[in-house]
């Protein structure tokens, strides 16, 4: 039965599932999408916008360091400040050259560990180069009407299915939204 992987760049839960999701979900399909569209769609504020986020940034931290990732680091003014549809599209880019799973855990790192908001192309090609892509086909193919198009696609398709929330993994019509929610989506691809 397909597994689908939705995520964005932007989430620090998304980082949290990418790092265990092939052990849970072995043979689940990366899909990168643009979560502030599926936002603008559901008229929602995400919690990330809202006051009163700071508990769930420390639950973050608390994860990440019960998995033995690095310390987070917040990069300055994320989410809002940070959030651009370059980087789910170089995630796109790699995907190209056989290397979307190794882009996108380099870039969570930049992001989240490293705290680079990763605010343009420049970052994101040596982001690129660092895991074996070419950084100048990240820089120009963020800007590509195809790589658009294939990230407005995996969106829409995303929406479609019915996810509202990032990270979700889809296991044939149900859907498991949040980085809590592998294990179900595991079970669910046993059964």
């Amino acid at each position: 039965m397909e597994a689908r992987f939705y995520y964005d760049l932007s989430s620090p839960y998304a980082y949290l599932a990418a790092h265990r999701v092939d052990d849970l979900v072995p043979g689940v399909r990366w899909t990168p999408i643009a979560f502030g569209w599926v936002l603008r769609e559901s008229g929602r504020v995400p919690w990330s916008l809202r006051p009163g986020r700071e508990p769930r940034l420390r639950e973050i931290e608390r994860r990440a360091a019960a998995r033995g990732l690095p310390a987070l680091r917040w990069p300055e003014g994320w989410p809002g400040e940070t959030y651009w549809l370059g980087p789910p599209r170089a995630a796109l880019v790699a995907e190209e050259h056989g290397r979307l799973r190794e882009f996108t855990l380099a870039a969570f790192h930049a992001h989240f560990a490293e705290g680079r908001g990763l605010r343009d192309a420049d970052e994101l090609a040596e982001v690129a180069a660092g895991c074996g892509v070419d950084p100048e086909a990240v820089r120009t193919g963020v800007e590509r009407d195809e790589v658009k198009a294939r990230l407005r696609a995996n969106t829409q398709e995303a929406m479609g299915a019915g996810v509202a929330g990032i990270p979700t993994v889809a296991v044939g019509g149900r859907l498991f939204w949040g980085d809590d929610r592998l294990q179900d989506a595991a079970a669910a691809r046993a059964a």
